[in-house]
């Protein structure tokens, strides 16, 4: 029963939801999880397919220096199916998985778009509900402008 209450208290929370829309006014933002001081939806993992790992590791070493993103994943030999220009194709490719502040987001895909080699680069990223509280802190740690970070880096 406990692990329904989280479940609960979320559909106690739609009607006001839904009310905020219908008035035009925006929700609230999430409040931090009681235990761990995070804001669901804060952090994001971010995916871009990419044609090889020559490009994939540039884009990663770019974003993480740029400090758009904490971590990047490299997943090698993937198999992508897609309909492209009215052709069905199929590639192999990288993956990358990239974890970075929910509000980095835009920059994060302005930059991939501004270096990638695809016409259409594939950018989509997902909030992260909850995971390892120290790890998302961190993550949000490094993702810190450099104006906000002169009291958190060394």
């Amino acid at each position: 029963m406990p692990a329904l209450l989280p479940v609960a208290s979320r559909l106690l929370l739609l009607p006001r939801a839904l009310l905020s829309m219908a008035s035009g006014n925006p929700p609230s933002q999430p409040s931090p999880a009681p235990s761990s001081g995070y804001v669901p939806g804060s952090v994001s993992a971010a995916f871009v397919t990419c044609p090889n790992e020559k490009v994939a590791k540039e884009i990663a070493r770019a974003v993480v220096e740029k400090r758009l993103a904490a971590c990047v994943n490299l997943i090698p030999q993937i198999t992508s199916i897609y309909e492209w220009k009215g052709k069905i194709e199929e590639d192999s490719e990288v993956l990358m998985m990239i974890k970075t502040r929910s509000s980095m987001v835009p920059a994060l895909t302005d930059f991939v778009r501004s270096v990638h080699p695809y016409e259409v680069a594939e950018v989509i990223a997902l909030p992260v509900e909850q995971g390892n509280a120290p790890y998302l802190h961190w993550v949000h740690q490094v993702t810190e402008s450099v104006s906000d970070s002169s009291t958190v880096l060394p």
